[in-house]
């Protein structure tokens, strides 16, 4: 049901994109638009590792430099039919958090940070474990890099419509097909409505990592008991607070209510909780009836 939807999500981005470069009226505007929000976005793909890497100090260790997380990384490697085990990083940081970042499977990364070790118990880290290595699985890297391709896209010509208002270039045109309603919706609607798209496939990508994560380690409640403890951590959890990194957190200081939750990247912590403790409640029945 969660991959459905994120496909809807997708195709409704897609659409978004077309019906704007109608509205402009120009094909070729769309086409170089799409061109350079791919390459951005893809180049962003193909480094973004190495980059939120360094920006939050984060640094490789070995198996004897912390046999713990290596136990806990391996087994739900092993769990996660054989994956590869991913680099392993601690970031310097007491904010308690994790992230995976990289292309694929053989080329990722999996960091924690020293808050995040000293405070949960080794069925809560297995929990968080699970739930990155469920976003490497599920390459939820590829799937946010896509959505932003479009979403950049929209946003390049929203610009170009906003541009052509100032200096007059719509409104005269017979290539204008939307009038004003069309330059509205292409130059301010458009691109609203294709971020609340975008961190909507990013909720639902949260929620897909969670429940792999769950049916990879069958540890759903510890994981729920890791995310309680992160939600309710003194210390901020988006280390240094920069949004422009927030999506990779398992756990997001950023998320508001109401109205401002549609431009969330995170689910509400409450409503992943009750999501594990009703998958962990179906996980023991069918092994009961097994």
């Amino acid at each position: 049901m969660n991959n459905f939807k994120v496909f809807l999500l997708m195709a409704l981005m897609m659409s978004l994109l077309m019906v704007v470069g109608y509205f402009l009226g120009g094909n070729n505007g769309l086409i170089l638009a799409f061109l350079f929000a791919t390459v951005f976005n893809f180049g962003s793909y193909w480094f973004s590792d190495k980059v939120v890497l360094k920006i939050y100090k984060a640094k490789e260790v070995s198996e004897s430099d912390h046999p713990r997380l290596f136990r806990i990384v391996k087994r739900v490697c092993l769990q996660a039919e054989n994956m590869p085990i991913p680099k392993i990083c601690i970031v310097p940081s007491k904010a308690p958090n994790a992230f995976a970042t990289g292309r694929n499977m053989e080329h990722a990364t999996v960091a924690v940070t020293e808050g995040l070790l000293s405070i949960l118990n080794d069925d809560e880290l297995e929990g968080v474990i699970g739930h990155e290595i469920a976003h490497i699985r599920n390459k939820d890297m590829l799937i946010g890099t896509i959505a932003a391709t479009f979403a950049g896209a929209i946003g390049i010509l929203a610009s170009i419509a906003r541009w052509g208002a100032i200096f007059g270039g719509y409104g005269r045109s017979d290539d204008n097909r939307g009038g004003g309603i069309g330059l509205l919706v292409a130059a301010i609607i458009a691109p609203i409505v294709a971020i609340i798209i975008q961190m909507a496939i990013s909720r639902q990508r949260e929620y897909k990592a969670d429940a792999t994560s769950g049916n990879i380690t069958g540890k759903h409640l510890a994981l729920a008991s890791a995310l309680e403890k992160l939600h309710k951590a003194p210390v901020r959890l988006n280390l240094d607070n920069r949004p422009a990194t927030a999506n990779l957190m398992i756990a997001n200081p950023l998320s508001g209510k109401g109205i401002a939750n549609l431009f969330s990247t995170h689910p509400p912590v409450k409503e992943r909780i009750e999501r594990l403790n009703k998958l962990s409640q179906k996980h023991l029945y069918k092994g009961l009836a097994g």
